[in-house]
């Protein structure tokens, strides 16, 4: 199931999206009543995809973040693999949705894209295992894990180079029915390809993710933890558009722009 937050005419809904044979053309929104967690409640109303917005698909009480979990992007950057997950957060409000703009800010001269397969979690947890972590996932989307290099570098810490509003893109749903095992992923510069690579290259698998974070931190409903970028990521800058694809889910593509 591919599950949606989107803009209709009397408001904002989340929404199962249903298409024949995958032709987003034909797809049409079947809106949800309340949330998406558990088994859906339909409410019946339904409109053509083309006649609404996509949003972002969730909106997370926290965004978690895992670092050099692709062995050859910390080597790009001259950095050695961590023997458990590196992970650090970005905040709620660096989410936005498909198509929203990325704002470059005053502070920072070096604005790269990352590309990353992004987790959603779908039910309380604590100190899973692994064997348990599959089943406490909602599903997974694509997420662009924006980040000022230049501040990255300087502050010691990743909290500002992470953290600046629109730093978080993710979209354009979430598809529950997926093995996150081996997928490939692209990223694109006004269609120009930077990153491809395949999912199996990650350091520390899902599963092992989820658990790592749910032995630091409680995992709540809606939740998202992005698993780490490939190697090839690079500067963005104004006018362009960063297109992320991941195989099985989809295109998410936001426009640049300074502030």
């Amino acid at each position: 199931m591919r599950l949606a937050r989107i803009a209709h005419p009397d408001g904002v809904a989340f929404a199962s999206i249903e298409s024949d044979g995958g032709d987003d053309a034909s797809a049409q929104v079947l809106e949800i009543a309340e949330h998406p967690f558990g088994q859906p409640n339909f409410t019946g109303r339904r409109w053509p995809l083309a006649d609404v917005r996509l949003l972002a698909p969730i909106l997370p009480t926290k965004v978690i973040a895992v670092g050099r979990n692709y062995a050859k992007h910390a080597e790009e950057f001259g950095n050695e693999v961590p023997a458990d997950p590196m992970i650090f957060l970005k905040p709620s409000t660096s989410v936005i949705g498909p198509n929203a703009a990325i704002k470059l800010p005053p502070a920072s001269s070096r604005v790269d894209f990352e590309g990353e397969l992004a987790v959603v979690i779908g039910r309380p947890v604590k100190n899973i295992t692994a064997e348990q972590a599959p089943a406490a996932i909602l599903g997974y989307t694509v997420a662009n894990d924006v980040s000022a290099r230049d501040l990255q570098a300087s502050d010691g810490q990743w909290g500002r180079a992470k953290g600046f509003d629109t730093f978080c893109p993710v979209g354009p749903w979430i598809e529950t029915a997926i093995d996150p095992s081996d997928l490939r992923i692209t990223s694109e510069i006004d269609g120009t390809v930077k990153q491809d690579a395949r999912t199996s290259a990650m350091v520390h698998k899902v599963a092992d993710i989820v658990a790592f974070v749910s032995s630091v931190m409680t995992l709540l409903p809606g939740d998202m933890i992005l698993t780490g970028t490939p190697e090839g990521v690079g500067r963005i800058e104004d006018g362009q558009t960063v297109s992320i694809t991941i195989e099985g889910i989809g295109t998410l593509s936001n426009p640049v722009q300074s502030t």
